[in-house]
């Protein structure tokens, strides 16, 4: 199908320019080579489809009806690769993201007001999901992510410093219950569980080379940290959830921290993708924003 499309664009070409020396001049190949080619076409159409001379070609009459239906085919082509080559030049079209819920929120929305302002042309089409995601098989161009989640021949950059999750509830939940001192008192605690797709997320923590992992229990299991952080401000109990996602409420007043010495910082969120070469504009420009400086 490749070798036929070649043949048929140069057949176009030397028929609107009439000349196999204008149309190889075009091509960027020999008069000798282009008139092979065109016999080599004719020969397994078992037509002839430019009349020669020694002065002029012309096209036959299959060769103008053939002209004709392919003309349409062709410029729609070179439009095609004309918008491929755009949006290698220029931030424009449609970026597929796939990215954590909390990054979403930590990462993306807080630059892209700067983004959209400095790129109109360019679409976020954003997919939110938990988990390790597969960018080459759901079509997507990048995703957002924390490292453990990255698949490891991806390319990855770091777009935030260490974060620290912090484990936090209402002054209502307190009001009748000891704050846990140390990881194995959450045993005792009605604690807001985070569901990951491949089961429950095992809280850790760790205090002077000490690290403790704990499968936590309580009356509500959600999937998202803003859903738990909610169920905490409501006062059901005991929620993981980002530094970053919780300092407001904390210096507000409206939760309380613990374990917070029990609480490492960790690497960050990246943004991935599954190759350098051959990056789209759009792509290398949205990479520009996120990354750290």
């Amino acid at each position: 199908m490749k070798s036929e499309l070649n043949d048929l664009a140069a057949f176009a070409i030397v028929a609107t320019e009439r000349s196999f020396t204008r149309a190889a001049a075009r091509l960027g190949v020999t008069q000798s080579a282009l008139s092979h080619t065109i016999r080599g076409l004719e020969r397994r159409l078992e037509l002839q489809l430019l009349a020669r001379t020694t002065k002029s070609v012309t096209p036959t009459t299959a060769g103008a009806a053939l002209l004709m239906s392919l003309s349409p085919a062709l410029e729609q082509i070179d439009r095609a690769l004309n918008e491929v080559r755009i949006a290698r030049d220029r931030p424009a079209g449609r970026l597929r993201i796939a990215v954590s819920k909390s990054a979403a929120v930590l990462v993306l929305l807080p630059k892209l007001p700067a983004f959209a302002a400095a790129y109109p042309e360019v679409v976020l089409d954003v997919s939110t999901s938990t988990g390790v995601v597969d960018l080459v098989g759901g079509g997507f161009d990048a995703g957002i992510q924390l490292e453990e989640f990255i698949q490891k021949d991806m390319i990855a950059m770091r777009v935030t410093q260490e974060l620290r999750l912090a484990a936090v509830a209402s002054p209502g939940y307190f009001a009748t219950r000891s704050p846990p001192l140390n990881p194995r008192e959450l045993s005792a605690h009605n604690c807001i569980g985070l569901r990951l797709p491949g089961g429950p997320y095992r809280w850790e923590f760790e205090k002077d080379g000490a690290c403790v992992a704990t499968t936590v229990t309580g009356s509500l299991v959600v999937d998202d940290t803003s859903l738990a952080i909610n169920g905490a401000l409501a006062g059901l109990g005991i929620a993981l959830a980002y530094e970053e996602q919780v300092s407001g409420y904390i210096e507000q007043g409206k939760l309380i921290r613990v374990l917070e010495d029990w609480s490492p910082s960790f690497p960050g969120f990246f943004i991935y993708y599954p190759d350098r070469r051959h990056q789209s504009a759009a792509l290398s420009a949205l990479i520009r924003a996120l990354r750290l400086p």
